[in-house]
């Protein structure tokens, strides 16, 4: 059963649209600028195909939050309102590429695709609509799709940069034996793929255990690690399993530590028994900076949605309305916001700065990282969970993996 349409109305302040005498924020006049599906007037149609429902749910909400927290004071040239059109996927591919049929004809760009899997599953339908996309995922096969901005470091290289970190601070040392835990398919095994770069170049003994996402319980793989002596563990799957680690490890008297990529921590971890043994263990490698350096934002957010913990996704989902803004600017001041005009701005857009909201981005080439840096959270009591101990920054191996 597909979810209900979500259609957030998100218009900025109100701004009259410029007359054919002058252009909107230094673009063309809004009777200049070539139009097709998803502009009607002066609204634009964004679609969001996020989780609601399913293991990324927390996250994909926030997400969601902060897209449309971005687009309620933002607008396209100074002249056009932006609407979303919202949809639960519950993180299933195949209700996603269902609900992207139904609203595709409607919507003039994908403000948020949520997971790698869904992103795979749509990369055909992507291509041939000309559809520019921005995904809640980090997987190198997504920079593989035309249109499709991956907004930070790809996991492999994501993974490597928080390994030099453990390097640096003397957590982790040549020659080391670490566990891996990860999903199954693109997100996991690309996380995977940046393990075993590290492991090459630094002489690491590496033990694998491959995960579905619907596997909660722990307990088989952290016993093998134990068994086997790990000195770190490393995890590319959801919030849900990195409880499972942290219970198992913490009962187990693992005294490791455990880095993650961006996706394995939620907030709401901290709320649970091993809230403190994940403070002293876990190590986040994100592109997304938090809460501590966006205090305006973070007073922005709680005014707009009181009574609830922000994760960095909020933090994640404002900075991508700020890209696409950028491409939507660039398509509007050219005189062309059709989806053949959105798309060549997007190809052209370069050196991306979200002031510090997300790392920055070089651009978007086909089968490149878009980003060689990333930040270093770690668990702490302070608003949305977590704090920067490594401002952005780019890892020995960063480039080559990069591409």
């Amino acid at each position: 059963m597909l979810a209900a349409a979500a259609v957030v109305a998100v218009s900025g302040c109100s701004t009259k649209a410029p007359d054919s005498g002058g252009g909107g924020g230094g673009g063309a006049a809004e009777g200049e600028v070539t139009t097709d599906v998803g502009v009607e007037g002066t609204t634009i149609r964004l679609g969001v195909l996020t989780d609601l429902t399913g293991v990324f749910a927390a996250l994909g909400t926030d997400i969601t939050n902060g897209n449309t927290l971005y687009w309620q004071d933002n607008q396209v040239c100074d002249t056009y309102d932006v609407e979303l059109e919202v949809q639960d996927t519950g993180y299933v591919p195949q209700t996603g590429v269902q609900l992207y049929s139904g609203m595709e004809p409607n919507v003039l760009a994908m403000q948020q695709t949520i997971g790698s899997p869904i992103n795979t599953a749509l990369a055909g339908d992507y291509e041939s609509d000309s559809i520019v996309n921005f995904p809640s995922a980090w997987a190198r096969t997504l920079t593989e799709i035309p249109g499709t901005g991956v907004l930070g470091a790809t996991y492999d290289v994501e993974i490597a940069n928080g390994y030099q970190y453990l390097f640096d601070q003397g957590l982790l040392a040549d020659g080391d034996t670490v566990g891996h835990i990860y999903f199954e398919g693109e997100y996991g095994e690309n996380g995977l793929a940046g393990t075993r770069a590290v492991a090459e170049a630094r002489g690491l003994n590496v033990v694998e255990a491959q995960i579905k996402s619907t596997d909660q319980d722990m307990s088989a793989q952290v016993t093998q690690f134990a068994s086997e002596g790990v000195d770190a563990i490393v995890l590319t799957v959801a919030p849900g399993q990195t409880a499972s680690v942290a219970a198992v490890a913490q009962s187990a008297g693992l005294d490791v530590p455990i880095l993650g990529s961006n996706p394995v921590f939620a907030p709401g971890l901290l709320q649970g028994p091993s809230a403190q043994w994940l403070k002293d263990h876990l190590y986040v490698a994100s592109p997304i900076t938090a809460w501590d350096t966006q205090p305006e934002l973070l007073e922005q957010y709680e005014a707009a949605y009181p009574n609830t913990t922000p994760s960095l996704g909020v933090i994640f989902g404002y900075a991508m309305g700020d890209v696409m803004k950028q491409v939507l600017d660039a398509a509007c001041e050219g005189g062309d916001l059709t989806r053949e005009g959105v798309l060549a701005a997007f190809g052209e857009l370069s050196d991306v700065d979200t002031g510090g909201l997300i790392v920055p981005l070089a651009g978007f080439e086909t089968g490149v990282s878009p980003s060689t840096q990333s930040f270093v959270l770690r668990p702490a009591d302070v608003p949305g969970g977590a704090e920067v101990v490594q401002d952005a920054f780019e890892g020995e191996l960063a480039t080559d993996l990069a591409g």
